[in-house]
């Protein structure tokens, strides 16, 4: 496993990229409520701070939250105290039986742990289609090549935070390399820090049979509700249909 989201950077996209979260979180809940879903348990791969947990407890639904990441489930736990959350790989995790399974933030691809790869995505399609009770829905969004276009370098700054992203996309392996230095302020110094993320990007078309090669009925978006999503990433809302 690759150590990630120490508690600097967890701190840093909780204050300062928690956005996508809140704001996907209207049109999630619609897709649920569309799915015939108004309760039940939710399964978040990838949790995060738990934004998104915090917004379906609020909702009325159970939540089991996973996450890599300690410094994150410590801020996830805080957040949504009626929640549960588990530190633990989205690739390994034993999905229980529950109504809706969602991932956010192109969690599928990120080489945290480093067996990603497409073959692990199909054994996890099948492990949540046979989780998810007839009439649920898992809905995530991915990352595809191309998805490292744009500025090179990125910078964005809080009151007591920085932080400098360099962004290189290898076109060869379909690989995106994510360079991260943090400045956190402490006391009246700031602490630096460096982390490295990769992500696998995958073809969506790929990742599509996947899913209907696992029994899914699926429709794709660009947008939850009025949060459209980065370049290079597109939603997937997959369905097991009632028998």
């Amino acid at each position: 496993m690759v150590e990630a989201y120490n508690s600097d950077l967890a701190y840093i996209h909780d204050v300062g990229f928690g956005d996508f979260a809140k704001n996907s979180a209207p049109g999630l809940l619609q897709i649920l409520h569309n799915s015939g879903l108004a309760s039940g348990l939710v399964v978040d791969l990838g949790c995060g701070s738990g934004i998104w947990a915090s917004e379906l407890s609020r909702a009325g639904y159970d939540v089991l939250g996973i996450d890599l990441s300690t410094s994150m489930i410590e801020i996830a736990r805080k957040r949504a105290p009626k929640a549960k959350f588990r530190v633990g790989s989205l690739l390994k995790v034993e999905v229980p039986v529950c109504d809706a399974v969602t991932s956010l933030g192109e969690c599928l691809n990120y080489l945290f742990d480093e067996i990603n790869s497409i073959d692990q995505l199909r054994r996890l399609f099948r492990r949540v289609y046979s989780a998810l009770k007839p009439g649920g829905v898992f809905v995530f969004d991915i990352a595809e090549p191309g998805r490292g276009k744009g500025p090179r370098q990125k910078h964005r700054e809080g009151e007591d935070w920085a932080v400098i992203v360099e962004v290189e996309e290898d076109e060869a392996t379909s690989r995106l390399t994510r360079r991260i230095t943090t400045f956190r302020k402490v006391g009246k110094l700031y602490r630096r820090g460096k982390e490295v993320h990769q992500l696998q990007l995958y073809n969506p078309g790929e990742v599509a049979r996947a899913l209907r090669e696992a029994g899914f009925q699926l429709r794709t978006l660009h947008a939850y509700g009025e949060q459209a999503l980065a370049a290079g990433c597109i939603a997937l809302v997959c369905r097991k249909l009632k028998r």
